[in-house]
């Protein structure tokens, strides 16, 4: 067993203590590869510390030096429509940090980092980076600020006024390497930190996320944490299975079926040219062997 808190249960409990600040501003440094401070956390949508939901959901919120939002969140459970479900989540935060007769300018810039450990959509990569573009539907050009619209917005690009969206597929991850984002994900996935690791933020997490540092009480609510979380990934494998083996029944009752339909097709047309060669043989016009049978006369002839 690793000597590390796994991530999401630290994200609960230890580094909403801005003495812990630092674990978060290390990954979110690697990933956006920008100096990234934390200010402070705001309120999320779901700060629940129940360690009895054994889907555990956990998103935090917070702010940088430059009033920028950061929405972490994580998802052990496997949820289809987890796309609309990260585009709700920076809306209502777009809508929420505006006061009412502000102009729109004032809407605040938003990270949503999305940390799942179930299979999200269909794709080979495990860090997946979104951001909103407009391009001209004829030449395929990309829509630029104005100048002065650069100038009041302090920004270079369209896409860098809208949310932008992380996703970070870390389950079955487990890799070692020497590249710094890769040793994030190896971490959040298999909670360990190699003595070798040198992504921003991982020698903090290996001295604030020890186990041996947890109380009593801490320690019994980590352990139902994790049986909660091996419950839940032998449900989706076990769904995965499930759905594998109805799917090859169904593809060999299928293949079965098709199979019959074919021979059976087959035993008519050999029926047919059967017929037709007795009947050559006794000397009967083609066209009426080819009344009878249902063959062509060239194929008639062919025998």
């Amino acid at each position: 067993m690793s000597n590390y808190i796994r991530f999401d249960w630290a994200m609960k409990r230890l580094l909403r203590d801005k003495a812990n600040f630092a674990v978060l501003e290390g990954l979110m440094t690697t990933l956006m590869k920008k100096k990234i401070i934390i200010k402070r956390l705001l309120e999320s949508e779901s700060n629940q510390e129940s360690e009895y939901d054994k889907y555990n959901r956990v998103d935090l919120l917070a702010e940088d030096e430059t009033g920028e939002l950061l929405l972490f969140e994580i998802q052990n459970n496997n949820e289809y429509a987890y796309f609309q479900r990260m585009l709700f989540g920076t809306s209502k935060l777009v809508t929420e940090y505006i006061n009412r007769g502000e102009g729109y300018e004032k809407i605040r810039k938003i990270y949503s980092i999305n940390i799942v450990y179930f299979a999200l959509g269909s794709g080979t990569d495990f860090v997946y980076h979104g951001k909103t573009e407009f391009r001209g539907i004829h030449n395929n050009e990309l829509l630029q600020l104005s100048p002065f619209q650069k100038q009041t917005f302090k920004a270079d690009e369209v896409s860098q006024l809208y949310p932008e969206y992380y996703i970070l597929k870390v389950n079955d991850f487990d890799r070692w390497s020497k590249v710094p984002l890769e040793q994030w994900i190896y971490f959040l996935n298999t909670g360990e930190i190699p003595e070798d690791a040198t992504a921003p933020g991982l020698s903090e997490a290996r001295e604030k996320l020890q186990l041996d540092k947890l109380s009593p009480d801490e320690l019994k609510a980590y352990y139902r944490h994790l049986d909660n979380v091996v419950i839940l990934r032998d449900n989706i494998h076990t769904e995965r299975a499930e759905g594998r083996a109805e799917g090859r029944a169904e593809g060999r009752a299928e293949g079965l079926e098709e199979g019959l339909a074919k021979g059976k097709a087959e035993g008519i047309e050999e029926g047919k040219k059967e017929m037709a060669l007795r009947m050559k043989a006794e000397g009967i016009p083609v066209e009426i062997i080819a009344r009878c049978s249902g063959l062509s006369a060239e194929e008639i002839e062919a025998l």
